[in-house]
């Protein structure tokens, strides 16, 4: 099958891109692996993407809120990420401006934890011309003005990559872009007051305002490693998304998670989205903090006591296993391809 991928999105779309070229799928991806398999900065090489020069060539010329008819004519199926909206047009200008084109194809809307009530009233309406949607977390449904589902399939990680927790290094970690731009979106403030005075640092690019607490942008083997060896990961995840994948990695590792809870982290958009408490037993596979005082605390229980940090930090690798595992969305995707 030949997919033409448009991301907004590049560790997703790595994750995503590979998955269907090892089923054996032909993928142009219109985002980061447009160009070659190796990406951007943030994820390495991807074997067998689809390799064709003139296609491509095209590509690079066209904007994804034009997308050349080529590319569409080539395309068995069109999976399109949530995007941003431009300023006084639609909310999702990748299905609306070329669904004159898309319209003759299975074409996919993907979603990535980010809709709102404005996304889904604009989305039924290509939705009851064909338009099929797959969500990432059953959450979604809570979203005002849902438009329904094609099917659930959850973002992923590999078990045998994300792995070998040691949690040696007595710090508590977090992997944001821009924390401290993106404010309440990303917990900026519960995270700086409730890790205040402990050993702490945050990874992605944008943090350069952090001061000595940015750990800079890491290269994918630097960034397993700092979860494998860091003794807790600080969560906040970004509003309005149900989960994020930084949260997936950290538990596959087996890294011992301090979770916000959903009653403070989806305040700005007042939706019930936020997965983490569903995801999360309090005190089994990981935390959940109602307030700063709750998030230090637990943070240095969890700093003090090596024992207890293995103990969550297992159990949260199985749970992560059950919901993420990299077989199980494999066959998801697999059974809606094949479904139609």
């Amino acid at each position: 099958m030949k997919i033409l991928y448009l991301s907004a999105h590049e560790i997703l779309e790595y994750d995503e891109i590979k998955l269907f070229t090892e089923m054996g799928h032909d993928v142009l991806s219109l985002g980061a692996y447009m160009a070659s398999n190796q990406g951007g900065a943030l994820r390495g090489e991807i074997p067998n993407l689809y390799q064709d020069e003139a296609l491509k060539a095209v590509a690079i010329q066209c904007s994804k809120d034009r997308i050349h008819p080529e590319l569409v004519a080539w395309a068995d199926v069109i999976i399109s990420m949530h995007n941003a909206r431009l300023m006084d047009g639609p909310e999702q200008p990748w299905i609306v401006n070329n669904w004159h084109l898309f319209q003759t194809k299975r074409t996919i809307w993907r979603s990535i934890g980010q809709s709102t009530r404005q996304v889904e009233i604009e989305l039924a309406k290509y939705k009851d011309a064909g338009l099929q949607i797959v969500r990432y977390s059953p959450k979604e449904r809570n979203i005002p003005a849902f438009c329904g589902e094609n099917a659930m399939i959850r973002f992923y990680k590999d078990p045998d990559e994300f792995k070998d927790w040691t949690g040696e290094n007595e710090i508590v970690i977090n992997f944001s872009q821009s924390l401290k731009k993106r404010g309440e979106h990303c917990g900026y403030e519960v995270f700086m007051i409730g890790t205040r005075e402990l050993n702490r640092k945050v990874y992605g690019p944008g943090n350069d305002d952090l001061g000595d607490i940015n750990g800079g942008v890491l290269t994918y083997d630097e960034q397993k490693d700092v979860y494998r060896k860091a003794r807790v990961f600080f969560y906040h995840g970004t509003a309005p998304a149900s989960y994020t994948l930084s949260l997936i990695e950290a538990m596959m590792t087996g890294t011992p998670v301090v979770a916000v809870a959903s009653n403070v982290s989806t305040r700005i958009y007042g939706q019930d989205t936020n997965e983490i408490e569903s995801i999360i037993q309090n005190g089994r596979n990981g935390f959940v903090a109602r307030s700063p005082d709750e998030i230090k605390n637990y943070i240095k229980k969890l700093l003090e006591d090596y024992s207890l940090a293995k103990e969550i930090g297992e159990a949260g690798r199985k749970t992560a296993i059950q919901l993420f595992a990299k077989d199980k969305i494999k066959r998801e995707w697999k059974e809606f391809f094949n479904g139609k």
